[in-house]
């Protein structure tokens, strides 16, 4: 029978350790022990749980984890997460504020996010929010692992299972240079876009998700031609100099499409329309300061978005 209440956080965090440096000698060399010492909290750790954690090579040095191993270090980092959260929270309110919430964003989120950041601190300045952005599964990790309190983004995750608050609708579409041959042109069809060099987000993007089910629900299977880039700011640069065009959430160039630095395409069933959600953990208990900061975010009724021109 699992022990589980004979584990501590040092043996943990051996495991950890090992994991990350890819040996018993490595990690301890990290952690300041000597490798006997390490390779004791790892014996603690395997008896207690009832099963190797590590594979090892002949002389016992860790060289990987098992497939148990791997569930636990997963634990761990929630552990951290929730360590850190309670940590940052404690030394606040010793610093006299009322709290400090995390908000996570999704990349797409940053062209508002600043903005939304100023409305909350004038709506309640006792609480510290702090923004960390990232792209769809990096939000998603965070959240997870309680790096973040709550977040921001479009489609909510199937998992983990979240709360999610509708914010407001978040417009999506093609757009292309403004001296671009398709610019102007009314009833697009897919055959027009076929030729096209798509510039793309890299995997993981919620952008690059919607996307490709939006050209594979007009192609008919058909395959496009793509060419990823890593930001939004890379693609709205690519496609201003004509490399190609883009499928981007319109909240991103709402300043370009002003100044005619970008032009929308007339393309078949577009813009999607999305909405942005607020999500958190359903499991998690909320803070006093994230519930606060929930309803001021629900209450601004989506006016820190963008305004498409």
């Amino acid at each position: 029978m699992q022990r589980i209440d004979s584990l501590t956080l040092r043996q943990l965090r051996a495991l950890l350790a090992v994991e990350k440096a890819g040996s018993m000698a490595a990690a301890a060399q990290g952690l300041g022990l000597t490798a006997p010492a390490v390779h004791s909290q790892i014996k603690l750790l395997e008896d207690a749980m009832q099963t190797p954690l590590l594979l090892r090579h002949s002389d016992s040095a860790g060289s990987g984890l098992t497939e148990e191993g791997q569930v636990l270090t997963d634990a761990i980092r929630r552990i951290d997460g929730i360590l850190s959260q309670a940590a940052e929270e404690i030394g606040a309110m010793k610093a006299g504020q009322i709290g400090r919430v995390r908000l996570g964003v999704v990349s797409t989120g940053k062209y508002f996010a600043p903005r939304l950041v100023k409305m909350l601190r004038t709506l309640a300045p006792g609480i510290d929010v702090s923004l960390r952005i990232g792209n769809r599964d990096q939000v998603i990790t965070d959240l997870d692992t309680g790096m973040v309190d709550m977040a921001i983004m479009g489609r909510p995750p199937l998992a983990p299972k979240v709360d999610a608050l509708p914010l407001g609708p978040h417009p999506h579409g093609l757009i292309a240079a403004p001296d671009h041959p398709l610019v102007g042109r009314q009833a697009l069809s897919a055959a027009d876009l076929l030729p096209e060099l798509f510039i793309s987000r890299e995997e993981g993007s919620g952008t690059r998700i919607l996307m490709t089910r939006y050209l594979d629900r007009i192609g008919d299977g058909q395959v496009f031609r793509f060419a990823e880039m890593g930001s939004n700011e890379t693609i709205k640069q690519s496609v201003m100099a004509g490399l190609g065009i883009a499928f981007l959430s319109l909240h991103t160039v709402t300043e370009e499409l002003a100044q005619g630095r970008l032009a929308l395409l007339n393309a078949p069933q577009l813009p999607i329309m999305r909405h942005w959600f607020l999500v958190s953990i359903a499991t998690r208990h909320q803070s006093s300061a994230s519930g606060e900061i929930a309803r001021n975010i629900v209450a601004l009724k989506a006016s820190y978005l963008p305004k498409l021109p």
